[in-house]
């Protein structure tokens, strides 16, 4: 059995170039997961992390629940701990975080992340996660991280990756090299090789929205919804529904079984309600490692050159066939959102 430790240094020797410091920074990601899926097992009988809100919200105006704040502050101090990260941003955080010592601005990696992604569902025992994406920055070494080092288009992520906390807990990551996932084994403490070059089927039967937004949806989303629900033997349709309500689950399950997922614009959110950075553009580099696509309808997701740290996007990823063929309605009926 094949621990994540041991397969991240076999894959780093397999690269003269390597240096270890992104292998050391993936390292500090498994500790605080760890760390994280810890309290998760847990809150339901710890009550100073269950319990719904802190009272408090994040810049975007979404209450803050107290194992958000939690797994920030430890997936923040575990990057800070070592010396391969200068900076991160983070759902959580209103502005980027510039660790600011003198080994930490030699450092040339700066971390995007989603610390907790849907833990409002934690009071109910549903699957939460986390997302990370890596970039090295652009700005001088030796100098304090400034903004265009987080606001690169998706293109330029040298790794970015999610731990599932479900059934069991997971880390699935990428560096340019395939998609691997990690099962964690609690009688070990390690994350175990258990998905080795997973593959997105290029076309699945699930399709996850949440359809209660239907009315505000774009034309060209309703018109693919309509699509997905018509029966035809020869395309194995009707397809089926699926929406968990946390994108990790939901896109964990579509990469594993084949599908696709969709946040429009049109919702309440008028640009969508995912985030770019540190959302969308992590999963899609995944998706496209390992098979699939991602798109804000219209074009790919990874090429969009951001211009604010918490800029959101419509999404669709998951199996390419599908995403193409969401992607043809929403060039037929709707416009881009602006």
């Amino acid at each position: 059995m094949i621990t994540l430790g041991e397969y991240i240094v076999k894959t780093q020797s397999e690269h003269p170039s390597a240096t270890g410091e992104l292998t050391s920074l993936l390292s500090s990601i498994r500790r605080a997961a760890k760390i994280v899926n810890r309290e998760i097992n847990r809150a339901g009988l710890v009550t100073d992390i269950i319990g719904g809100s802190n009272g408090s919200e994040n810049v975007q105006g979404e209450v803050q629940q107290k194992l958000d704040v939690f797994a920030n502050d430890k997936f923040k101090a575990a990057l800070e701990a070592r010396g391969e990260v200068c900076g991160i941003a983070s759902e959580e955080e209103d502005y980027f975080v510039c660790f600011d010592s003198a080994k930490r601005s030699d450092a040339k990696y700066v971390v995007l992340m989603d610390p907790l992604d849907g833990s409002s569902n934690i009071d109910v025992n549903v699957s939460v996660g986390t997302i990370f994406s890596i970039y090295r920055r652009v700005s001088e070494p030796g100098t304090p991280v400034v903004m265009e080092d987080f606001l690169q288009p998706g293109v330029n992520q040298v790794a970015a990756g999610y731990v599932v906390y479900g059934s069991s807990t997971m880390l699935v990551y990428t560096t340019g090299n395939g998609v691997h996932g990690f099962t964690y084994d609690p009688s070990l403490g390690s994350f175990c090789l258990s998905h080795e070059n997973i593959r997105i089927p290029e076309e699945g039967k699930i399709y996850s929205i949440n359809e209660g937004n239907y009315i505000k949806f774009p034309e060209g989303v309703k018109k693919y919804l309509k699509y997905c629900q018509e029966q035809d033997e020869t395309t194995k349709r009707p397809y089926t529904s699926r929406y968990i309500g946390s994108l990790v689950s939901d896109f964990h399950r579509n990469m594993l079984k084949g599908g696709i997922y969709i946040y429009p614009s049109g919702t309440s959110a008028p640009n969508g309600k995912l985030r770019l950075l540190y959302e969308c553009n992590p999963l899609a580099f995944l998706a496209e490692q390992a098979g699939g696509k991602a798109s804000d309808g219209f074009q790919r997701i990874m090429e969009i050159k951001p211009t604010e740290l918490h800029q959101r996007t419509p999404y669709f990823v998951g199996s390419t066939a599908m995403v193409e063929k969401a992607e043809s309605f929403m060039t037929k009926f709707s416009s881009p959102a602006k």
